[in-house]
């Protein structure tokens, strides 16, 4: 279970002294389930999921990650403990090779070739294709966010945070995409929390979270929060319907 208390993050603006970034967010994330965490552009959501993963460090509050105080741990420290972390645009990683990544990600039960296969398999790539290829700009950005993905199910941790997963990648992979989200929450006790706009991302979630000035709007079950998502916020950019 993850918990965030009186959370506050702030950043330092020649303008203003300092600018609230999220601001006192108390939110609980009970085992497995799926959270889509959506609102509008600026409100708070990437750096909300990088408090979770300590690539940011809050200014004030809580996170407590399965009955632990984790707020001051390392990136590396809370990989350890259980949660991966999905970037919006994936990290290249050059003179690494696809298996290697993989293999990493694994640890100790990556003792045959075709594990690693199977992986890649789930995401939709061809392993005899990508397996031997350096994890560099001969990539596209869909490739590399499959092969993210790839490497966030070999990792198989309780908690996986996905930062805008649908961006820059094809209608083709994003159609691959939901599929293989719903499988990871059918399949596993894991639980699943997207920074998502997109509306089929959001209808497959159990519940949806809003965000907006870094503050709290909403929070409940999908069904009771999408349909008032759509009607409230028809012909704005506050989410974005996939064709």
């Amino acid at each position: 279970m993850l918990e965030l208390q009186n959370l506050s993050f702030q950043v330092s603006d020649d303008s203003e002294g300092h600018k609230e970034i999220i601001k006192n967010i108390n939110l609980t994330f009970e085992d497995h389930t799926f959270i889509a965490i959506t609102g509008p552009n600026g409100g708070g959501k990437s750096t909300l999921a990088k408090l979770i993963m300590g690539i940011e460090q809050p200014t004030s509050g809580k996170i407590i990650f399965n009955g632990s105080d984790i707020t001051h741990m390392s990136i590396t420290e809370r990989a350890k403990a259980g949660i991966s972390f999905a970037f919006q645009q994936p990290v290249r990683f050059k003179g690494i090779k696809v298996k290697d990544l993989i293999t990493l990600a694994v640890g100790d039960t990556a003792k045959k070739q075709p594990n690693i296969c199977d992986y890649l398999s789930k995401v939709g790539l061809c392993a005899r294709d990508y397996i031997n290829r350096d994890i560099d700009s001969s990539l596209s950005g869909g490739e590399l966010k499959r092969i993210e993905i790839a490497t966030i199910i070999a990792r198989n941790t309780p908690l996986a945070v996905f930062d805008e997963p649908e961006a820059g990648i094809d209608l083709w992979s994003f159609n691959n995409l939901i599929q293989v989200f719903e499988e990871l929450h059918a399949s596993s006790d894991n639980s699943l929390i997207i920074i998502s706009h997109q509306e089929r991302i959001l209808n497959i979630a159990d519940e949806i979270v809003v965000l907006a000035g870094g503050t709290l709007q909403a929070r409940g079950k999908r069904e009771d929060i999408l349909p008032e998502l759509l009607k409230g916020t028809e012909g704005c950019r506050f989410y974005q319907r996939a064709n």
